[in-house]
Protein backbone atom coordinates (compact mmCIF):
# COMPACT_ATOMS: atom_id res chain seq x y z
CA UNK A 1 0.00 0.00 0.00
CA UNK A 2 1.24 3.22 -0.36
CA UNK A 3 -0.20 4.93 3.03
CA UNK A 4 -0.80 3.15 6.25
CA UNK A 5 -4.92 3.11 6.11
CA UNK A 6 -7.55 3.42 8.78
CA UNK A 7 -9.86 0.60 9.91
CA UNK A 8 -12.33 2.71 8.80
CA UNK A 9 -11.42 3.41 5.44
CA UNK A 10 -14.10 2.16 2.27
CA UNK A 11 -11.40 3.97 -0.34
CA UNK A 12 -9.92 2.01 -2.87
CA UNK A 13 -7.93 4.25 -4.10
CA UNK A 14 -6.10 4.27 -0.61
CA UNK A 15 -4.82 0.31 -0.70
CA UNK A 16 -3.85 0.51 -4.80
CA UNK A 17 -0.12 1.73 -4.83
CA UNK A 18 2.44 2.14 -7.43
CA UNK A 19 4.25 -1.05 -6.39
CA UNK A 20 1.78 -3.59 -7.51
CA UNK A 21 2.07 -4.65 -10.66
CA UNK A 22 -0.89 -4.20 -13.09
CA UNK A 23 -2.28 -7.17 -12.53
CA UNK A 24 -2.74 -7.12 -9.11
CA UNK A 25 -4.10 -4.17 -9.20
CA UNK A 26 -6.54 -5.51 -11.15
CA UNK A 27 -7.32 -8.23 -8.72
CA UNK A 28 -7.96 -6.00 -6.07
CA UNK A 29 -10.25 -3.42 -8.29
CA UNK A 30 -11.81 -7.01 -9.00
CA UNK A 31 -12.65 -7.84 -5.51
CA UNK A 32 -13.41 -3.94 -4.34
CA UNK A 33 -16.54 -3.54 -7.30
CA UNK A 34 -17.11 -7.68 -7.24
CA UNK A 35 -18.35 -7.02 -3.42
CA UNK A 36 -20.58 -4.27 -4.62
CA UNK A 37 -22.37 -6.62 -7.48
CA UNK A 38 -22.49 -9.80 -5.63
CA UNK A 39 -23.90 -7.97 -2.05
CA UNK A 40 -26.47 -6.08 -4.19
CA UNK A 41 -27.58 -9.11 -5.92
CA UNK A 42 -27.30 -11.65 -2.22
CA UNK A 43 -29.43 -8.87 -0.29
CA UNK A 44 -31.97 -8.49 -3.28
CA UNK A 45 -32.11 -12.61 -2.80
CA UNK A 46 -32.46 -12.61 0.88
CA UNK A 47 -35.71 -10.07 1.08
CA UNK A 48 -36.94 -12.35 -1.60
CA UNK A 49 -36.40 -16.02 0.28
CA UNK A 50 -37.24 -14.29 3.26
CA UNK A 51 -40.69 -12.92 2.31
CA UNK A 52 -41.31 -17.04 0.87
CA UNK A 53 -40.73 -18.11 4.32
CA UNK A 54 -37.82 -19.99 3.16
CA UNK A 55 -35.62 -20.41 6.62
CA UNK A 56 -32.55 -22.55 5.27
CA UNK A 57 -32.36 -19.87 1.98
CA UNK A 58 -32.79 -17.01 3.84
CA UNK A 59 -30.20 -18.23 6.27
CA UNK A 60 -27.90 -19.14 4.28
CA UNK A 61 -28.25 -15.77 2.54
CA UNK A 62 -27.75 -13.46 5.37
CA UNK A 63 -24.48 -15.50 6.84
CA UNK A 64 -23.29 -14.68 2.56
CA UNK A 65 -24.55 -11.07 3.22
CA UNK A 66 -22.42 -10.96 6.53
CA UNK A 67 -19.33 -13.05 5.22
CA UNK A 68 -18.93 -11.00 2.41
CA UNK A 69 -19.29 -7.60 4.60
CA UNK A 70 -16.18 -8.99 6.42
CA UNK A 71 -14.48 -9.87 3.40
CA UNK A 72 -15.13 -6.31 1.81
CA UNK A 73 -13.82 -4.76 5.21
CA UNK A 74 -10.42 -6.50 5.29
CA UNK A 75 -9.95 -5.90 1.77
CA UNK A 76 -10.25 -2.07 2.53
CA UNK A 77 -8.13 -2.39 5.77
CA UNK A 78 -5.36 -4.60 4.55
CA UNK A 79 -5.87 -5.24 0.70
CA UNK A 80 -4.28 -9.02 0.94
CA UNK A 81 -6.82 -10.03 -1.84
CA UNK A 82 -4.79 -13.41 -2.11
CA UNK A 83 -6.26 -14.52 1.28
CA UNK A 84 -9.71 -12.61 0.34
CA UNK A 85 -9.59 -14.75 -2.85
CA UNK A 86 -9.29 -18.23 -0.93
CA UNK A 87 -12.18 -16.98 1.82
CA UNK A 88 -14.49 -16.09 -1.12
CA UNK A 89 -13.76 -19.69 -2.58
CA UNK A 90 -14.70 -21.42 0.04
CA UNK A 91 -17.57 -19.87 1.24
CA UNK A 92 -18.63 -20.17 -2.73
CA UNK A 93 -17.96 -23.83 -2.66
CA UNK A 94 -19.63 -24.15 1.20
CA UNK A 95 -23.10 -22.86 -0.22
CA UNK A 96 -22.97 -24.08 -3.73
CA UNK A 97 -22.35 -28.09 -2.21
CA UNK A 98 -25.01 -26.74 0.75
CA UNK A 99 -27.77 -25.77 -2.33
CA UNK A 100 -27.34 -29.13 -3.74
CA UNK A 101 -27.32 -31.47 -1.46
CA UNK A 102 -29.45 -29.97 1.72
CA UNK A 103 -31.59 -26.78 0.87
CA UNK A 104 -32.29 -27.21 -3.12
CA UNK A 105 -31.34 -31.15 -3.35
CA UNK A 106 -30.51 -30.56 -7.28
CA UNK A 107 -28.75 -29.52 -9.81
CA UNK A 108 -29.80 -26.38 -12.08
CA UNK A 109 -28.71 -23.39 -14.50
CA UNK A 110 -27.53 -21.34 -10.60
CA UNK A 111 -25.58 -24.12 -9.77
CA UNK A 112 -23.70 -24.31 -13.49
CA UNK A 113 -23.39 -20.30 -13.44
CA UNK A 114 -21.75 -20.50 -9.79
CA UNK A 115 -19.91 -23.27 -11.24
CA UNK A 116 -18.19 -21.62 -13.68
CA UNK A 117 -18.32 -18.28 -11.72
CA UNK A 118 -15.86 -20.59 -9.26
CA UNK A 119 -13.45 -21.80 -12.23
CA UNK A 120 -12.89 -18.35 -13.56
CA UNK A 121 -12.66 -16.55 -10.22
CA UNK A 122 -9.76 -19.12 -9.09
CA UNK A 123 -7.66 -19.46 -12.43
CA UNK A 124 -8.12 -15.63 -13.08
CA UNK A 125 -7.33 -14.38 -9.17
CA UNK A 126 -4.94 -17.06 -7.52
CA UNK A 127 -3.79 -19.02 -10.54
CA UNK A 128 -3.63 -22.61 -12.39
CA UNK A 129 -2.81 -24.93 -9.84
CA UNK A 130 -5.88 -23.08 -7.10
CA UNK A 131 -7.91 -23.01 -9.91
CA UNK A 132 -8.15 -26.83 -10.46
CA UNK A 133 -8.05 -27.14 -7.23
CA UNK A 134 -11.59 -25.21 -6.57
CA UNK A 135 -12.75 -25.97 -9.77
CA UNK A 136 -12.75 -30.06 -8.78
CA UNK A 137 -13.69 -29.27 -5.37
CA UNK A 138 -16.88 -28.07 -6.85
CA UNK A 139 -17.33 -30.05 -9.94
CA UNK A 140 -16.95 -33.91 -8.44
CA UNK A 141 -19.21 -33.49 -5.77
CA UNK A 142 -21.98 -32.27 -8.39
CA UNK A 143 -20.86 -35.12 -10.45
CA UNK A 144 -21.19 -37.90 -7.43
CA UNK A 145 -24.34 -36.07 -6.90
CA UNK A 146 -25.86 -36.28 -10.27
CA UNK A 147 -24.97 -39.93 -10.66
CA UNK A 148 -27.00 -40.83 -7.40
CA UNK A 149 -29.85 -38.92 -8.39
CA UNK A 150 -29.85 -40.65 -11.79
CA UNK A 151 -30.71 -43.76 -9.95
CA UNK A 152 -33.25 -42.20 -7.85
CA UNK A 153 -30.95 -43.59 -4.44
CA UNK A 154 -30.61 -39.97 -3.01
CA UNK A 155 -32.63 -39.07 -0.48
CA UNK A 156 -32.27 -36.99 2.98
CA UNK A 157 -34.98 -36.67 6.23
CA UNK A 158 -34.76 -32.80 5.31
CA UNK A 159 -37.66 -31.52 2.32
CA UNK A 160 -35.72 -29.58 -0.11
CA UNK A 161 -36.83 -26.08 -0.51
CA UNK A 162 -38.47 -24.03 -3.36
CA UNK A 163 -38.02 -20.74 -4.71
CA UNK A 164 -40.70 -18.39 -6.91
CA UNK A 165 -39.41 -17.57 -10.20
CA UNK A 166 -38.73 -13.84 -9.67
CA UNK A 167 -35.46 -15.39 -7.32
CA UNK A 168 -34.62 -17.78 -9.89
CA UNK A 169 -34.01 -14.64 -12.51
CA UNK A 170 -32.78 -12.39 -9.99
CA UNK A 171 -30.15 -15.33 -9.15
CA UNK A 172 -29.33 -15.83 -12.86
CA UNK A 173 -29.27 -12.32 -13.67
CA UNK A 174 -26.36 -12.03 -11.02
CA UNK A 175 -24.25 -14.72 -12.07
CA UNK A 176 -24.38 -13.51 -15.55
CA UNK A 177 -23.63 -9.99 -14.56
CA UNK A 178 -20.54 -11.49 -12.71
CA UNK A 179 -19.21 -13.91 -15.30
CA UNK A 180 -18.96 -10.96 -17.76
CA UNK A 181 -17.76 -8.87 -15.37
CA UNK A 182 -14.64 -11.32 -14.79
CA UNK A 183 -13.90 -11.65 -18.22
CA UNK A 184 -14.39 -8.31 -19.38
CA UNK A 185 -12.14 -6.78 -16.21
CA UNK A 186 -9.76 -9.49 -17.02
CA UNK A 187 -9.31 -8.96 -20.51
CA UNK A 188 -8.89 -5.11 -20.38
CA UNK A 189 -6.20 -5.86 -16.87
CA UNK A 190 -4.45 -8.01 -20.09
CA UNK A 191 -4.49 -5.59 -22.18
CA UNK A 192 -3.22 -3.26 -20.03
CA UNK A 193 -0.57 -5.78 -18.95
CA UNK A 194 0.23 -6.40 -22.61
CA UNK A 195 0.56 -2.76 -23.07
CA UNK A 196 2.79 -1.68 -20.33
CA UNK A 197 5.16 -4.89 -20.93
CA UNK A 198 5.22 -3.71 -24.82
CA UNK A 199 6.33 -0.06 -23.62
CA UNK A 200 8.86 -1.45 -21.25
CA UNK A 201 10.38 -3.26 -23.83
CA UNK A 202 10.77 0.00 -26.10
CA UNK A 203 11.92 1.45 -22.85
CA UNK A 204 14.21 -1.30 -22.34
CA UNK A 205 15.57 -0.78 -25.97
CA UNK A 206 15.99 2.64 -25.50
CA UNK A 207 17.79 2.32 -22.13
CA UNK A 208 20.19 -0.30 -23.89
CA UNK A 209 20.91 2.18 -26.04
CA UNK A 210 21.52 4.82 -23.63
CA UNK A 211 23.52 1.86 -21.98
CA UNK A 212 25.70 1.57 -24.62
CA UNK A 213 26.16 5.28 -25.44
CA UNK A 214 27.50 5.75 -21.57
CA UNK A 215 29.82 2.48 -21.62
CA UNK A 216 31.24 4.27 -24.79
CA UNK A 217 31.99 6.80 -23.23
CA UNK A 218 32.88 5.72 -20.20
CA UNK A 219 35.86 3.74 -22.48
CA UNK A 220 36.10 6.77 -23.92
CA UNK A 221 36.76 8.11 -20.33
CA UNK A 222 39.08 5.86 -19.42
CA UNK A 223 41.30 6.04 -22.49
CA UNK A 224 41.61 9.56 -21.89
CA UNK A 225 42.54 9.38 -18.57
CA UNK A 226 44.73 6.75 -19.32
CA UNK A 227 46.66 9.36 -21.86
CA UNK A 228 46.50 11.69 -19.35
CA UNK A 229 48.10 9.56 -16.61
CA UNK A 230 50.45 8.46 -18.93
CA UNK A 231 51.48 12.29 -20.03
CA UNK A 232 51.66 13.76 -16.63
CA UNK A 233 53.82 10.47 -15.54
CA UNK A 234 56.27 11.19 -18.37
CA UNK A 235 56.21 14.69 -17.72
CA UNK A 236 56.90 14.44 -13.68
CA UNK A 237 58.78 11.08 -13.63
CA UNK A 238 61.13 12.61 -16.25
CA UNK A 239 62.53 15.63 -14.30
CA UNK A 240 62.24 13.37 -10.97
CA UNK A 241 64.69 10.59 -12.79
CA UNK A 242 67.31 13.53 -13.00
CA UNK A 243 66.91 14.64 -9.84
CA UNK A 244 66.84 11.35 -8.26
CA UNK A 245 69.22 9.65 -10.73
CA UNK A 246 71.73 12.44 -9.90
CA UNK A 247 71.41 11.84 -5.79
CA UNK A 248 72.74 8.08 -6.62
CA UNK A 249 75.60 9.16 -8.90
CA UNK A 250 76.65 11.92 -6.28
CA UNK A 251 76.42 9.43 -3.56
CA UNK A 252 78.22 6.87 -5.10
CA UNK A 253 81.17 9.24 -5.64
CA UNK A 254 81.96 9.12 -1.84
CA UNK A 255 80.69 12.16 -0.54
CA UNK A 256 81.86 14.30 2.29
CA UNK A 257 79.20 13.40 5.53
CA UNK A 258 78.08 16.72 5.25
CA UNK A 259 77.31 16.54 1.19
CA UNK A 260 75.52 13.09 2.34
CA UNK A 261 73.54 14.55 4.54
CA UNK A 262 72.00 16.84 1.96
CA UNK A 263 71.98 14.27 -0.58
CA UNK A 264 69.35 12.13 1.76
CA UNK A 265 67.19 14.88 2.05
CA UNK A 266 67.24 16.30 -1.30
CA UNK A 267 66.58 12.17 -2.36
CA UNK A 268 64.32 11.77 0.37
CA UNK A 269 61.85 14.40 -1.20
CA UNK A 270 62.17 13.61 -4.40
CA UNK A 271 61.30 9.73 -3.39
CA UNK A 272 58.20 11.08 -1.18
CA UNK A 273 57.15 13.17 -4.69
CA UNK A 274 57.25 9.90 -6.81
CA UNK A 275 55.38 7.90 -3.69
CA UNK A 276 52.35 10.25 -4.42
CA UNK A 277 52.60 9.89 -8.16
CA UNK A 278 53.23 5.98 -7.86
CA UNK A 279 50.03 6.01 -5.62
CA UNK A 280 47.96 7.21 -8.13
CA UNK A 281 49.63 5.63 -11.05
CA UNK A 282 49.02 2.00 -9.25
CA UNK A 283 45.66 3.06 -7.96
CA UNK A 284 44.92 2.78 -11.97
CA UNK A 285 46.19 -0.17 -12.36
CA UNK A 286 44.90 -2.18 -9.10
CA UNK A 287 41.37 -0.47 -10.45
CA UNK A 288 41.89 -1.88 -13.97
CA UNK A 289 42.70 -5.56 -12.18
CA UNK A 290 46.41 -5.33 -14.32
CA UNK A 291 48.35 -5.36 -11.36
CA UNK A 292 51.09 -8.57 -11.80
CA UNK A 293 52.50 -9.56 -8.94
CA UNK A 294 56.86 -10.19 -9.24
CA UNK A 295 58.29 -13.52 -7.97
CA UNK A 296 62.24 -12.37 -7.71
CA UNK A 297 64.75 -12.99 -4.77
CA UNK A 298 65.14 -10.22 -2.01
CA UNK A 299 66.49 -9.97 1.36
CA UNK A 300 63.50 -8.74 3.71
CA UNK A 301 65.38 -7.05 6.28
CA UNK A 302 67.13 -4.89 3.84
CA UNK A 303 63.34 -4.10 2.14
CA UNK A 304 62.44 -2.78 5.75
CA UNK A 305 65.50 -1.38 6.73
CA UNK A 306 65.52 0.74 3.50
CA UNK A 307 62.09 1.85 3.98
CA UNK A 308 62.18 2.40 7.45
CA UNK A 309 65.37 4.66 7.51
CA UNK A 310 63.94 7.02 5.26
CA UNK A 311 60.40 6.89 7.26
CA UNK A 312 62.97 7.68 10.52
CA UNK A 313 64.19 10.86 9.90
CA UNK A 314 60.37 12.01 9.63
CA UNK A 315 59.23 10.59 12.88
CA UNK A 316 62.48 12.12 14.30
CA UNK A 317 61.61 15.25 13.21
CA UNK A 318 58.17 15.19 15.03
CA UNK A 319 60.06 14.30 18.45
CA UNK A 320 58.45 10.46 17.90
CA UNK A 321 60.28 7.13 19.12
CA UNK A 322 60.50 5.14 16.33
CA UNK A 323 61.45 1.41 17.05
CA UNK A 324 61.87 -1.42 14.54
CA UNK A 325 61.87 -5.42 15.60
CA UNK A 326 62.86 -7.86 13.05
CA UNK A 327 63.06 -11.63 13.41
CA UNK A 328 66.97 -11.91 13.34
CA UNK A 329 66.44 -15.44 11.63
CA UNK A 330 65.18 -13.08 8.64
CA UNK A 331 68.43 -11.65 7.66
CA UNK A 332 69.67 -14.87 7.22
CA UNK A 333 67.26 -16.01 4.40
CA UNK A 334 66.54 -14.76 1.29
CA UNK A 335 62.73 -15.34 0.02
CA UNK A 336 61.10 -14.90 -3.32
CA UNK A 337 58.76 -12.21 -3.79
CA UNK A 338 57.51 -8.75 -4.90
CA UNK A 339 59.94 -6.90 -2.80
CA UNK A 340 58.40 -3.30 -4.57
CA UNK A 341 54.73 -4.27 -3.84
CA UNK A 342 55.50 -5.26 -0.42
CA UNK A 343 57.54 -1.84 0.40
CA UNK A 344 54.61 -0.05 -0.89
CA UNK A 345 52.37 -1.71 1.93
CA UNK A 346 55.05 -1.20 4.59
CA UNK A 347 55.39 2.70 3.21
CA UNK A 348 51.84 3.35 3.31
CA UNK A 349 51.09 1.96 6.68
CA UNK A 350 54.02 3.44 8.34
CA UNK A 351 54.02 6.97 6.56
CA UNK A 352 50.68 6.47 7.84
CA UNK A 353 51.44 5.97 11.27
CA UNK A 354 53.38 9.05 11.44
CA UNK A 355 51.10 10.88 9.78
CA UNK A 356 48.72 10.47 12.43
CA UNK A 357 50.87 10.28 15.49
CA UNK A 358 51.58 13.79 17.37
CA UNK A 359 53.49 12.45 20.21
CA UNK A 360 54.46 8.99 21.65
CA UNK A 361 55.98 5.77 19.39
CA UNK A 362 55.84 4.33 16.28
CA UNK A 363 56.64 0.39 16.58
CA UNK A 364 57.71 -1.72 13.32
CA UNK A 365 57.60 -5.49 13.88
CA UNK A 366 58.56 -8.57 11.71
CA UNK A 367 58.18 -12.06 12.80
CA UNK A 368 58.30 -15.32 11.56
CA UNK A 369 57.60 -19.10 11.32
CA UNK A 370 58.23 -21.78 9.03
CA UNK A 371 55.53 -23.94 7.51
CA UNK A 372 57.62 -26.09 5.29
CA UNK A 373 61.25 -26.57 4.81
CA UNK A 374 61.08 -23.78 1.62
CA UNK A 375 57.87 -21.28 3.15
CA UNK A 376 57.78 -19.01 5.62
CA UNK A 377 55.16 -16.89 6.84
CA UNK A 378 55.88 -13.65 7.89
CA UNK A 379 53.70 -11.22 10.09
CA UNK A 380 53.65 -7.61 10.18
CA UNK A 381 52.41 -5.35 12.41
CA UNK A 382 52.74 -1.49 11.93
CA UNK A 383 51.65 0.30 15.44
CA UNK A 384 51.43 3.98 16.73
CA UNK A 385 50.08 6.13 19.21
CA UNK A 386 48.43 8.50 17.14
CA UNK A 387 44.89 9.73 16.97
CA UNK A 388 43.04 6.44 16.31
CA UNK A 389 40.02 5.64 14.57
CA UNK A 390 36.26 5.55 15.16
CA UNK A 391 34.97 2.02 14.75
CA UNK A 392 32.21 3.16 13.13
CA UNK A 393 34.93 4.19 10.35
CA UNK A 394 37.18 1.27 10.03
CA UNK A 395 35.82 0.22 7.43
CA UNK A 396 35.62 3.85 4.89
CA UNK A 397 39.11 4.38 6.02
CA UNK A 398 40.36 1.40 2.74
CA UNK A 399 38.00 3.40 0.37
CA UNK A 400 39.71 4.99 -2.24
CA UNK A 401 40.31 9.11 -1.58
CA UNK A 402 39.15 8.82 1.62
CA UNK A 403 40.41 9.83 5.37
CA UNK A 404 38.31 9.33 8.57
CA UNK A 405 36.93 12.98 8.53
CA UNK A 406 37.27 16.57 6.30
CA UNK A 407 38.83 17.60 9.24
CA UNK A 408 41.16 14.62 9.21
CA UNK A 409 42.15 15.81 5.26
CA UNK A 410 42.51 19.46 6.24
CA UNK A 411 44.60 18.98 9.05
CA UNK A 412 46.90 16.02 8.17
CA UNK A 413 46.92 16.22 4.40
CA UNK A 414 47.60 13.35 2.16
CA UNK A 415 45.66 11.62 -0.87
CA UNK A 416 43.63 9.71 0.94
CA UNK A 417 44.88 6.15 -1.24
CA UNK A 418 47.49 4.87 0.52
CA UNK A 419 44.83 2.29 2.36
CA UNK A 420 42.85 1.73 -0.05
CA UNK A 421 45.74 0.72 -2.17
CA UNK A 422 47.42 -1.19 0.46
CA UNK A 423 44.17 -3.35 0.71
CA UNK A 424 43.67 -3.64 -2.83
CA UNK A 425 47.19 -5.14 -2.96
CA UNK A 426 46.71 -7.52 0.11
CA UNK A 427 43.10 -8.85 -1.35
CA UNK A 428 44.50 -9.31 -4.82
CA UNK A 429 47.09 -11.70 -2.94
CA UNK A 430 44.57 -13.29 -0.96
CA UNK A 431 45.62 -11.71 2.35
CA UNK A 432 43.83 -9.78 4.69
CA UNK A 433 44.62 -6.56 6.42
CA UNK A 434 43.64 -6.37 10.35
CA UNK A 435 43.07 -3.43 12.46
CA UNK A 436 42.68 -2.56 15.73
CA UNK A 437 42.13 1.15 17.42
CA UNK A 438 41.01 3.05 19.62
CA UNK A 439 40.62 6.85 19.34
CA UNK A 440 42.98 8.96 20.97
CA UNK A 441 44.74 5.51 22.32
CA UNK A 442 46.57 4.76 18.62
CA UNK A 443 46.06 1.88 15.33
CA UNK A 444 47.80 -1.28 15.00
CA UNK A 445 47.57 -2.20 11.36
CA UNK A 446 48.44 -6.53 11.20
CA UNK A 447 49.20 -9.13 7.87
CA UNK A 448 50.50 -12.02 7.43
CA UNK A 449 52.07 -13.22 3.86
CA UNK A 450 53.93 -16.13 2.86
CA UNK A 451 57.54 -16.58 1.12
CA UNK A 452 59.25 -19.19 -0.02
CA UNK A 453 62.99 -19.21 0.38
CA UNK A 454 65.75 -19.29 -1.95
CA UNK A 455 68.23 -22.22 -1.83
CA UNK A 456 71.54 -21.90 -1.05
CA UNK A 457 72.58 -21.99 -4.47
CA UNK A 458 70.19 -19.21 -5.50
CA UNK A 459 71.98 -16.83 -2.84
CA UNK A 460 75.65 -17.41 -4.31
CA UNK A 461 74.19 -16.52 -7.82
CA UNK A 462 72.67 -13.53 -6.54
CA UNK A 463 75.97 -12.44 -4.71
CA UNK A 464 77.95 -13.01 -8.04
CA UNK A 465 75.61 -10.93 -10.23
CA UNK A 466 75.90 -7.95 -8.01
CA UNK A 467 79.64 -8.27 -8.10
CA UNK A 468 79.93 -8.39 -11.61
CA UNK A 469 79.62 -4.57 -12.46
CA UNK A 470 83.11 -3.56 -12.48
CA UNK A 471 84.07 -6.11 -15.31
CA UNK A 472 81.19 -4.16 -17.70
CA UNK A 473 84.13 -2.04 -19.02
CA UNK A 474 84.10 -3.98 -22.64
CA UNK A 475 80.02 -3.76 -22.83
CA UNK A 476 79.31 -2.05 -25.85
CA UNK A 477 75.89 -0.14 -25.04
CA UNK A 478 73.79 2.23 -27.43
CA UNK A 479 71.21 4.93 -25.89
CA UNK A 480 68.36 6.22 -27.01
CA UNK A 481 67.71 9.34 -25.14
CA UNK A 482 66.22 12.66 -26.52
CA UNK A 483 66.52 14.42 -22.94
CA UNK A 484 69.91 16.74 -22.40
CA UNK A 485 69.68 15.84 -18.69
CA UNK A 486 69.04 12.32 -18.97
CA UNK A 487 71.71 12.21 -21.32
CA UNK A 488 74.20 13.91 -18.92
CA UNK A 489 72.63 11.09 -15.92
CA UNK A 490 73.12 8.16 -17.84
CA UNK A 491 76.89 8.49 -18.64
CA UNK A 492 77.85 9.54 -14.89
CA UNK A 493 76.09 6.98 -14.13
CA UNK A 494 77.30 4.21 -16.21
CA UNK A 495 81.04 5.95 -16.45
CA UNK A 496 80.88 4.20 -12.65
CA UNK A 497 80.41 1.05 -14.25
CA UNK A 498 83.51 1.94 -16.49
CA UNK A 499 80.80 1.70 -19.65
CA UNK A 500 81.19 4.19 -22.40
CA UNK A 501 78.20 4.66 -24.30
CA UNK A 502 77.23 5.73 -27.80
CA UNK A 503 74.33 8.26 -27.60
CA UNK A 504 70.96 8.50 -30.29
CA UNK A 505 68.55 11.46 -29.88
CA UNK A 506 65.51 9.98 -32.05
CA UNK A 507 64.35 6.33 -32.85
CA UNK A 508 65.52 7.23 -36.32
CA UNK A 509 69.27 7.62 -35.03
CA UNK A 510 68.98 4.80 -33.00
CA UNK A 511 68.62 2.75 -36.37
CA UNK A 512 71.06 4.25 -38.56
CA UNK A 513 73.45 3.64 -35.67
CA UNK A 514 72.57 0.01 -34.89
CA UNK A 515 73.16 -0.94 -38.62
CA UNK A 516 76.51 0.67 -38.80
CA UNK A 517 77.88 -1.05 -35.65
CA UNK A 518 77.66 -4.20 -33.29
CA UNK A 519 76.25 -3.59 -30.01
CA UNK A 520 76.10 -5.83 -26.67
CA UNK A 521 72.96 -3.85 -25.27
CA UNK A 522 70.59 -1.06 -26.39
CA UNK A 523 68.76 1.29 -24.12
CA UNK A 524 65.34 2.61 -25.51
CA UNK A 525 63.56 5.77 -24.19
CA UNK A 526 60.01 5.59 -25.15
CA UNK A 527 59.30 8.33 -26.31
CA UNK A 528 61.47 10.79 -28.70
CA UNK A 529 60.87 12.45 -31.41
CA UNK A 530 60.92 11.81 -35.62
CA UNK A 531 60.23 8.69 -34.45
CA UNK A 532 59.49 6.52 -30.97
CA UNK A 533 60.91 3.60 -29.27
CA UNK A 534 58.58 1.06 -30.04
CA UNK A 535 58.38 1.56 -33.97
CA UNK A 536 62.52 2.07 -33.58
CA UNK A 537 62.62 -1.55 -31.82
CA UNK A 538 60.44 -2.70 -34.30
CA UNK A 539 62.49 -1.91 -36.92
CA UNK A 540 65.66 -2.94 -35.16
CA UNK A 541 64.43 -6.12 -35.33
CA UNK A 542 63.77 -6.26 -39.06
CA UNK A 543 67.32 -5.75 -39.87
CA UNK A 544 68.63 -8.49 -42.04
CA UNK A 545 71.62 -9.13 -40.19
CA UNK A 546 70.45 -11.55 -37.49
CA UNK A 547 73.24 -10.36 -34.77
CA UNK A 548 72.00 -6.81 -34.91
CA UNK A 549 68.12 -7.80 -35.11
CA UNK A 550 68.17 -9.97 -31.90
CA UNK A 551 70.54 -7.33 -29.97
CA UNK A 552 68.78 -7.21 -26.35
CA UNK A 553 67.33 -3.98 -25.81
CA UNK A 554 66.08 -2.56 -22.73
CA UNK A 555 63.05 0.04 -22.53
CA UNK A 556 63.53 3.02 -20.31
CA UNK A 557 60.32 4.94 -19.69
CA UNK A 558 58.60 7.57 -17.47
CA UNK A 559 55.31 6.26 -17.78
CA UNK A 560 53.84 3.68 -15.70
CA UNK A 561 50.62 2.77 -16.88
CA UNK A 562 49.41 -1.16 -16.61
CA UNK A 563 49.75 -2.18 -19.96
CA UNK A 564 53.31 -0.37 -20.73
CA UNK A 565 54.99 -4.01 -20.56
CA UNK A 566 53.09 -6.04 -22.85
CA UNK A 567 53.46 -2.63 -25.07
CA UNK A 568 57.22 -2.92 -24.70
CA UNK A 569 56.92 -6.99 -25.36
CA UNK A 570 54.68 -6.43 -28.13
CA UNK A 571 57.43 -4.07 -29.86
CA UNK A 572 60.36 -7.38 -29.65
CA UNK A 573 61.84 -5.60 -26.59
CA UNK A 574 63.29 -7.70 -24.47
CA UNK A 575 62.73 -5.61 -20.59
CA UNK A 576 61.65 -2.66 -19.16
CA UNK A 577 63.10 -0.21 -16.49
CA UNK A 578 60.75 3.07 -15.14
CA UNK A 579 62.26 5.93 -14.38
CA UNK A 580 63.54 7.00 -11.81
CA UNK A 581 65.17 3.47 -11.66
CA UNK A 582 67.74 1.98 -9.19
CA UNK A 583 70.79 2.02 -10.52
CA UNK A 584 70.84 -1.91 -9.15
CA UNK A 585 67.69 -2.59 -10.92
CA UNK A 586 69.24 -1.64 -14.36
CA UNK A 587 72.61 -3.12 -13.72
CA UNK A 588 70.82 -6.43 -13.02
CA UNK A 589 69.10 -6.87 -16.38
CA UNK A 590 71.64 -5.32 -17.98
CA UNK A 591 74.08 -8.38 -16.95
CA UNK A 592 70.97 -10.84 -17.46
CA UNK A 593 70.16 -10.08 -21.26
CA UNK A 594 74.00 -9.35 -21.99
CA UNK A 595 74.81 -13.30 -20.39
CA UNK A 596 72.16 -14.61 -21.90
CA UNK A 597 72.73 -13.96 -25.35
CA UNK A 598 76.81 -14.62 -24.76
Amino acid sequence: MNRKVSFFNFSLNNILSKDQSLLDQAKIRLLYYGFWIVGVAVFGLFISVYFQRQALLTATAGILLVSLLVLFKSLTYRANWRQISHAVLIIATIINLNNIFIAMQKVDIITVQVILLVILFSFYMIGQRWGLFYSLLNLVPVMVFLLISYKGNYSIALRPESVDQSTIIISIFANFILIIYIHSHFYGAFLNNIRELKENGEKQVELNSELELAIEKAEKSSMIKSEFLATMSHEIRTPLNAIIGMSNVMLMAKPRPDQVENLDVLKFSANNLMAIVNDVLDFNKIEAGKVVFEKIKFNLVEVIENICGLEKIKAEQKGLEFSVKIDQLLSEKILIGDPTRLGQILFNLISNAIKFTKTGNIWIKASFHENQDTNITVNFVVKDTGIGIDQRNLESIFEPFTQESITTTRQYGGTGMGLAIVKRLLELQGLQMYVTSKVGRGSEFSFSMDFPVASAADEVEDKSLLNAGEYLGNLKMLIAEDNPVNVLLMKKLLSKWKIKPVIANNGQHVIEIAKESDFDIILMDLQMPVMNGFDAAMEIRKLPDQRKALTPIIALTAAALYDIKAQVLKAGMNDYVSKPFKPEELLEKIQNLVAAVH
